[in-house]
């Protein structure tokens, strides 16, 4: 799904590959210490669903070993270049239309996916289906509502500017369909998929290099939109991306909201 049929942060974008470095450095951590606490190790068979970057399908190819598999999918592989091993497998689909690659699986994986996505509750159900009993789900969206600041320290005409350009994000967010309260929805849509044993956890990085980074791909990859939409002018945007790169500006993502369960049918 490209930026024009609703998606916009369309990966065939040049600043996709810096996003998902900076999701990598801010996320990854966090992502991998719940999967290890829920076994994921030697010889499982995971599906990691619209993987984006490379860095969550090769920690996972890492952990299960070459008794195990891992399917990593999206809609445009081109950031997967290079990640096809003799464990993982990356293939082109469409999580929406398509079949799973694979059932009987130990865990399937989403994150930052399904906020994106038409119809998340039938998607949330196709990946549902793909686990073997006693198997887990793992998703992770983000809530943007849950987050009222983007600059919670910040003050002055930078942080007003900052808000300003966040607030435009969420408004072209939105109006591509984004639901921007679907983190806190996802223990809701375990349990409806049938899933037991669901608990949730929220993970919100106030300040770091990475922050930053992510905030300055993002508005460069949406420049054109912000300025198209009247969020900020292209003076502004330069003035913006300058202070980010000049300064140890505490700049926050939205709330990551990371949402496990277990298939419990025999």
């Amino acid at each position: 799904m490209g930026s024009e049929d609703g998606y916009l942060l369309d990966n065939r974008r040049r600043e996709a590959g810096r996003r998902f470095d900076a999701f990598a450095e801010l996320f990854d951590p966090w992502t991998f210490t719940h999967l290890d606490r829920l076994g994921l190790g030697a010889g499982w068979r995971c599906w990691e669903v619209g993987a984006g970057g490379p860095s969550v399908p090769a920690g996972l190819a890492g952990r299960v070993g070459p008794a195990g598999r891992v399917w990593a999918t999206d809609l445009d592989t081109s950031w997967l270049t290079g990640s096809g091993t003799a464990t993982t497998e990356v293939l082109q689909h469409d999580v929406v239309r398509d079949a799973p690659p694979a059932t009987g699986l130990d865990l399937v994986h989403a994150r930052l996916v399904l906020v994106h996505l038409p119809d998340r509750a039938a998607v949330l159900q196709r990946l549902a289906s793909a686990l073997r009993p006693g198997g887990w789900l793992m998703v992770e969206d983000a809530d943007p509502a849950l987050q009222p600041l983007a600059c919670p320290a910040e003050e002055g005409p930078e942080g007003e500017r900052a808000e300003r350009i966040r607030r435009g994000f969420r408004a072209l967010l939105a109006r591509r369909g984004a639901d921007l309260a679907f983190g806190r929805s996802l223990p809701g849509l375990l349990r409806g998929a049938g899933l037991a044993d669901v608990q949730a956890e929220a993970y919100f990085p106030v300040t770091s290099p990475a922050c930053r980074e992510l905030e300055a791909a993002t508005v460069r990859q949406l420049r054109g939109e912000l300025t198209g939409s009247g969020a900020a002018t292209d003076a502004e945007i330069d003035a913006h991306l300058t202070w980010l790169a000049e300064t140890d500006a505490a700049v926050t993502p939205a709330p990551l909201i990371t949402c496990w369960g277990r298939r419990g049918d025999a």
